[in-house]
């Protein structure tokens, strides 16, 4: 099987933030959320804004959006099989 093609790293990244962020917090109480992820030539970025109030877990806003984010870069990691369990 060959490697993923960028849109598909760019989808699992971005969902993968979101799944976080919503994890946290109700959709309903984001008052506004971009991910934004790019993927060119071997080199993935990525940067989540977040403007939501504290989440009822005691999470803040900030904290979130770099757990999205490192799950973001964890998912593609796991996409091509780098890191994880040996």
């Amino acid at each position: 099987m060959g490697e993923p093609d960028d849109e598909t790293v760019v989808r699992t990244a971005a969902e993968a933030a979101e799944g976080v962020v919503f994890a946290h917090y109700r959709q309903s109480d984001v008052r506004d959320l971009d991910v934004t992820v790019t993927f060119e030539e071997g080199v993935l970025d990525v940067d989540v804004y977040l403007n939501a109030p504290d989440a009822e877990d005691g999470a803040d806003p900030e904290t979130v959006a770099d757990e999205a984010a490192r799950a973001a870069r964890d998912a593609v990691d796991d996409l091509f099989g780098v890191g994880g369990a040996a």
